[in-house]
């Protein structure tokens, strides 16, 4: 056997061994071999880490992740009882954690001119600061000929314009620090898109196009820049969805019986992709996490099959049991 049909055969095995993986795992390949031969989450103890949309859901765990870590945190959001909730789990499962290593910040990260005075009250609490998590958002339901062009706005508003105003003040101060590392809550919806979501799928890819552009331009400068793309996660999200009419919400709940990744996972694995500076990691039950990957690398193929399936299938991936008042084709 000569050396060329070796490395065939070598890069055949790969491929179906790779494949194989992808149907069994819950997170992109890079962020399970991080999970289990990388960094462990106890490198960022004693990392200052503030965390927008820290209330509930993702966020919520991303920051008992990272407590249990021995993070210092600051927790954000609109509803500072529920931010107090948090910041009382997090001190009780945290490693090490004194009461003036958690701040909470209550914030409406639509208030974009007031984000350098929260800027500024998380410098003078800590002195410094190491990560920026940016986890709030909102998702959206609805037809994509009947959304009306002001909830496009408020979508990017929220998701899109609110991010990039906070992450352009943490980068300034990164960059005079000579270190820092931005995060942003994207969704496997910003890598690929799915019906019935127009304007989260294009404030999504936005979010892509931004901080992909960031990366770049900082990767000589010590500033990382991670992307976190779930998939369908357990939370609040789909009743505080976004509709067609603006100032509107989608208003029904997910059921018990959903098929979804917990939020505890979920939170896990984004405080991995963190610790191990991750590009882009995503996460969602097998086998999403392959079929998102055969339907990018393969798009002619993937045109075939996404109009055999039709958007029913991609709605039931998503959203399973729950009852969309939606016209399908």
């Amino acid at each position: 056997m000569n050396f060329i049909t070796s490395l065939a055969l070598i890069a055949v095995a790969y491929a179906i061994l790779y494949v194989i993986a992808l149907l069994f795992v819950d997170c992109d390949l890079r962020l399970a071999w991080a999970e289990k031969f990388g960094k462990p989450t106890d490198c960022l103890a004693g990392k200052v880490v503030w965390i927008t949309g820290a209330s509930s859901g993702i966020g919520e765990h991303i920051s008992l992740a990272l407590a249990r870590a021995g993070v210092k945190l600051v927790l954000s959001a609109r509803r500072a009882y529920e931010l107090e909730r948090v910041r009382q789990s997090c001190l009780k499962v945290g490693k090490n954690l004194k009461e003036k290593d958690i701040l909470v910040l209550p914030m409406d990260v639509l208030e974009v001119e007031k984000h350098k005075a929260y800027f500024q009250q998380v410098i003078d609490h800590f002195g410094h600061l190491d990560v920026l998590v940016n986890n709030a958002g909102r998702s959206q339901r609805a037809i994509w000929e009947e959304i009306e062009l002001a909830v496009d706005k408020e979508m990017f508003n929220l998701n899109v314009f609110s991010v990039l105003s906070l992450s352009r003040i943490a980068v300034q101060h990164f960059m005079k620090q000579n270190e820092g590392h931005i995060v942003v809550t994207s969704s496997l919806a910003g890598v690929m898109a799915a019906p019935y979501s127009a304007s989260y799928i294009g404030a999504k890819h936005a979010i892509h196009g931004y901080f992909d552009a960031l990366r770049l331009e900082k990767m000589m400068h010590n500033i990382t820049v991670t992307l976190l793309c779930p998939g369908p996660v357990f939370s609040n999200i789909l009743a505080d969805s976004f509709t067609g009419r603006p100032k509107e919400k989608f208003g029904k709940p997910m059921e018990i019986t959903d098929r979804r990744m917990s939020t505890e996972r979920c939170g896990h694995l984004c405080a991995v992709a963190i610790a191990n500076k991750l590009d882009e990691a995503w996460m969602a039950l097998p086998p999403i996490i392959f079929m998102v990957h055969f339907l990018i690398c393969y798009p002619n193929v993937a045109s075939l099959v996404t109009r055999f399936l039709g958007p029913k299938f991609f709605v039931k991936m998503r959203d399973t049991k729950v009852r969309m008042e939606i016209k399908s084709d």
